[in-house]
């Protein structure tokens, strides 16, 4: 696949409705930015593996539902091949936990670190991410 501006921007705008329709609780919409063979991988930050869409969309419902929470990314580093594009991003998300969540005292925290994703392209023109791997770098907990 040959990269073009018009694939960078589409890539760019998957990942911003990812933020919004995570930050919104738009379950559908945010599932619909994921093939449905994807793989989510939290491991590496105290989450854990999840594959397909509707286990991975449960999954984080699970974890945040009732939280607030805001998701930023910025800095995207693509490298397109024939089948699609590798996309690093620079990140930061703010959690806040509902109630039920804030156990010992752990209220949220603000994380800084990397998503690591595969973008294909569907049938439909639309750019949906295949794998994701969440990194951080450093975890700023809020304690009661």
């Amino acid at each position: 696949m040959t990269a073009n501006f018009a694939d960078w921007a589409a890539i760019c705008e998957t990942k911003a409705r990812y933020c919004r329709y995570m930050d919104t609780k738009d379950w559908v919409s945010w599932a619909d930015v994921f093939t449905e063979d994807m793989v989510m991988d939290g491991s590496q930050c105290g989450g854990q593996v999840t594959s397909g869409r509707e286990a991975a969309v449960a999954y984080v419902r699970s974890c945040i539902e009732t939280a607030k929470t805001s998701h930023h990314v910025h800095n995207p580093e693509m490298v397109f091949d024939a089948d699609g594009a590798d996309v690093i991003w620079a990140m930061q998300d703010r959690v806040r936990m509902g109630p039920e969540r804030q156990l010992g005292g752990h209220l949220g925290h603000t994380g800084f670190g990397h998503y690591h994703e595969r973008y294909v392209k569907g049938a439909d023109g639309k750019w949906r991410i295949k794998h994701q791997v969440l990194t951080y770098l450093q975890m700023d907990v809020q304690t009661a």
